[in-house]
């Protein structure tokens, strides 16, 4: 995956954060998926950053973990998100 792209949600997606965890809503399937507490992180840093290289460097800060796994859960999140419809990458 480029991570010289930015990450755009879907309009059709509402959020509501309940505790921890964020509850997603797509508007177009009427499907819920919750976010546990690290996906909500990874969510909420999408929304902040947008810039994949930027939301990568931010979570590596956070978080004591592997540049590679991290590097391979980013991407998987932002594959699920991509299959789901519930968001969309563009080049810089």
């Amino acid at each position: 995956m480029n991570f010289n792209q930015k990450i755009i949600f879907s309009d059709t997606v509402f959020t509501q954060e309940v505790d921890d965890e964020i509850i997603v809503l797509d508007a177009n399937t009427e499907n819920y998926f919750g976010l546990n507490k690290i996906g909500s992180v990874i969510w909420q840093t999408i929304k902040e950053k947008q810039v994949l290289s930027e939301i990568y460097e931010t979570l590596l800060e956070r978080y004591d973990v592997d540049a590679e796994v991290l590097r391979a859960d980013l991407e998987n999140f932002i594959v699920k998100l991509l299959e789901g419809g519930l968001a969309k990458v563009e080049e810089l």
